[in-house]
């Protein structure tokens, strides 16, 4: 993705400006919000280790490195939606197609802990 482009996320800021410091960690993520925003960023970049590392330590382990990958790179992302965010929980929707073109919603609601300067992604209900 050329930086200058529009972020994944949808906010319409360049994404060198949006997600992309997040990512690379030069910036910590100011709320589970744009924690949010930026992990699925990530999923749209296959950026599997900043998933992982914004992944609560606590619930890390049932949440696979290949598995990540293969779900963030056969799918096509196309938008997200924020329904609803609050201090630690974030609902939204990520629209995608699969593999064989075929338009799907993610729809969650997630928590979020955060810890220090630090926010994580602890786990999500699907609806």
């Amino acid at each position: 993705m050329n930086t200058q482009t529009p972020c994944y996320c949808g906010s319409q800021k360049p994404f060198s400006e949006c997600c992309m410091p997040y990512i690379s960690g030069t910036e910590k993520a100011p709320s589970a919000e744009i924690l949010m925003r930026s992990r699925y960023s990530a999923y749209c970049a296959q950026n599997v280790d900043y998933l992982l590392a914004t992944t609560h330590i606590s619930t890390r382990k049932y949440h696979n490195r290949k598995d990540i990958l293969v779900f963030a790179s056969e799918n096509h992302w196309v938008k997200l939606e924020i329904v609803k965010a609050i201090e630690t929980i974030v609902e939204f929707k990520a629209y995608y197609l699969d593999k064989n073109l075929v338009p799907h919603t993610h729809h969650e609601k997630s928590t979020f802990k955060k810890e220090g300067e630090q926010w994580y992604y602890v786990d999500g209900k699907w609806f």
